[in-house]
C-alpha cells in the first residue's frame, strides 16, 4: 500500500467475540476462520496501525462491561427476518456506539427512536424468502453476483488462512443454497462500511451522532420495560414500600 492509500484509510479494530454449542460446527469453524485471519492480519506490515483483528474467546458479561463502552460502531447483521429478538444492540448504543445492520429485528425499534444515527444495509424481508427461492431454483455464480465476495471465498479456498479445504463446508453455505443470502447483501455492507469510515472522519459529527443516540433509547430502560410488561401484560400495579 502506497503511503498516500495508506492516508486515505481509517484506521480499524474489529472485534469479534462469542461461543459456539459443542456440537455447533460451523459456528466452530466461523471462529477458526477468524482466528487464523487474525493472525495473518495482525502479522502484516502493509497493514499495521491501519487494521487489528481481534477474537474475543469465551464471550461473557464481565467481557461485555469492558468491550461495550469502548466501542465506536456496534454491528448486528442477521439477515432480514432471522434475529426474533436481541438486546445486545440496545446495549451498545446505550453506550454510544452507532449501529449498523440490517433492517431486522429490534435494529428496527432502535431505529425509530435513534433516528438517522445509523448504518443499514442489506434487502427487507419481504424479499427474502423470494430470494431464498431463485438461489434454490435460478442460482446465479457468486462470481457473477459479487465479484468482491467472490475474490474473499478465493482467498480463503487458496489458503491464505490456513488449509483452504478445511473451511470447504462453510464456502459451500455460500456457494450453494446460501440461506442467509451472503451473495445478495456483501457489496450493500461493503458500501455501509465505506459510509461509516467517510463519517469517521468527521469527529465532531461523529460525537454529536453518539451523544444522540444515547439520549433517544430512553425507551429501552429497564424501567419503561417492566412498567409496560406490568401494565400490558401482567395486570398488576406498583406497590409502595412501607
Amino acid at each position: 500500500m502506497k503511503p498516500e492509500e495508506r492516508k486515505k484509510q481509517q484506521a480499524r479494530t474489529h472485534i469479534f467475540g462469542g461461543k459456539a454449542a459443542p456440537g455447533y460446527y460451523m459456528a466452530k469453524l466461523t471462529i477458526r476462520l477468524i482466528v487464523n485471519v487474525a493472525k495473518v492480519v495482525n502479522n502484516d506490515p502493509d497493514v499495521k496501525g491501519l487494521m487489528t483483528v481481534i477474537f474475543c474467546p469465551d464471550y461473557s458479561v464481565s467481557l461485555a462491561e469492558i468491550l461495550i463502552p469502548a466501542a465506536d460502531i456496534s454491528e448486528h447483521i442477521s439477515t432480514a427476518g432471522t434475529e426474533a429478538a436481541g438486546t445486545s444492540n440496545m446495549k451498545f448504543c446505550l453506550n454510544g456506539a452507532l449501529l449498523l445492520g440490517t433492517v431486522d429485528g429490534a435494529n428496527i425499534e432502535i431505529a425509530e427512536e435513534a433516528g438517522e444515527e445509523k448504518f443499514f444495509f442489506g434487502h427487507l424481508t419481504p424479499a427474502v424468502e423470494d430470494l431464498r427461492y431463485q438461489h434454490a431454483y435460478n442460482p446465479v455464480p457468486v462470481e457473477e453476483k459479487s465479484p468482491a465476495l467472490a475474490s474473499v471465498l478465493s482467498e480463503i479456498a487458496g489458503g491464505r488462512f490456513g488449509d483452504g479445504a478445511t473451511y470447504e463446508p462453510l464456502l459451500n453455505t455460500v456457494r450453494q443454497s446460501d440461506y442467509y443470502l451472503i451473495t445478495e447483501d456483501f457489496d450493500s455492507y461493503v458500501h455501509c462500511q465505506t459510509l461509516v469510515d467517510q463519517a469517521y472522519q468527521d469527529k465532531a459529527a461523529w460525537a454529536k451522532k453518539s451523544i444522540t443516540t444515547v439520549a433517544n433509547m430512553g425507551k429501552f430502560s429497564s424501567d419503561r420495560c417492566i412498567l409496560d410488561y406490568a401494565e400490558s401484560y401482567w395486570n398488576i400495579e406498583p406497590v409502595k414500600c412501607p
